[in-house]
């Protein structure tokens, strides 16, 4: 699955309800999505950016393009810091409401989208991620979300994810400083990846460092993901972590700036426990994060998992960079 990130968009009014349907139905438009498809986004995008501003403490919903194959389709990531729910499932049922209304609305967007996934606390807030296709895609197994510094519309952090019937290889990158620039480096850095030939970390990182040279350069880290082991190879401060959501470890990331400063290139192999998650991001994330609090959070889609951790951990003076990805059960 490739992705194509859109921006980002505050749900601070009600004027805020129509720029996000206005900016979805545009997307679904550059992709071709048939009258039938668009009118699901409409409902989609209205009722998910609607509840944003009637309920949800800052809110905000990103939009992106997606492609798997021939199939195509517009996502829409919304997250909010409260007030949260205590019973999802009941929740998006129709005619369940907190405020007196008809309580069709989570309900609409369940039945109107494609695919769609939601994880929700008491106080701590929700996120959900709602996509309508052309034609239902597979489950992804590994996902992110960048967004750009405040003030940019560019983010130089980017992420990529490719596989085979025997690995799963995914990597995340971070050009260095901000703005159009860094995003550049971080466009070649997820172009190259995926040009890459078959190897592992080290040899697809060797390739990447030559493929930026022209670039300003970036950090970046390579996971390979087989069976109950991974290997790792990364250059710079992108941090690294294996989680079970109660635990987790940190990986070794080696100094250096793909692209202009490399010393020799290492490979590390960790074991992958059933059910645990690989966590990367970039220095726009901080360090101090916990998933204990967000109990059965990796069960659901590896967005939300992303999502929670951009909301919690994200700092708004970088770039931000986090990209999940699920050990094979």
């Amino acid at each position: 699955m490739t992705v194509e990130h859109g921006g980002w968009y505050p749900v601070t009014d009600a004027g805020s309800v129509g720029v996000v349907r206005r900016a979805a139905a545009h997307l679904a438009a550059e992709l071709e999505l048939t009258e039938a498809r668009l009118g699901e986004l409409a409902i989609v995008s209205a009722e998910l950016a609607g509840n944003l501003y009637k309920y949800a403490i800052d809110g905000v919903v990103h939009l992106r393009r997606l492609r798997c194959g021939e199939d195509r389709g517009v996502e829409l990531v919304a997250i909010d810091a409260g007030p949260g729910m205590a019973d999802l499932a009941v929740s998006v049922a129709d005619g369940h409401s907190t405020s007196g209304t008809l309580g069709i609305g989570l309900g609409a967007i369940r039945r109107q989208a494609t695919r769609v996934d939601a994880y929700s606390r008491p106080g701590r807030g929700t996120v959900l991620a709602a996509s309508v296709w052309s034609a239902p895609p597979p489950a992804s197994w590994a996902e992110g979300l960048v967004r750009p510094i405040a003030g940019e519309t560019a983010s130089g952090d980017g992420y990529a994810v490719r596989s085979d019937p025997d690995h799963r290889q995914v990597m995340l990158c971070d050009g260095l400083g901000h703005g159009p620039l860094a995003a550049l480096a971080a466009q070649r850095a997820t172009v190259e990846f995926g040009a890459a030939p078959p190897g592992g970390p080290r040899l697809v990182l060797e390739h990447l460092h030559r493929a930026l040279a022209r670039t300003r350069g970036a950090v970046a880290a390579v996971v390979d993901l087989a069976g109950d082991t991974l290997r790792f190879a990364g250059l710079g401060n992108i941090s690294a972590w294996v989680t079970d959501g109660t635990t987790r470890r940190a990986m070794t990331s080696l100094p250096g700036i793909v692209g202009h400063q490399r010393p020799e290139i290492r490979e590390f192999e960790y074991r992958l426990p059933p059910g645990a998650v690989v966590v990367l991001h970039t220095d726009g994330l901080t360090d101090r994060w916990e998933l204990t609090p967000y109990p059965g959070l990796l069960d659901r889609q590896p967005v939300l998992v992303a999502a929670t951790l951009m909301r919690d951990a994200g700092r708004r003076r970088d770039d931000a960079g986090v990209l999940v990805a699920k050990a094979p059960r």
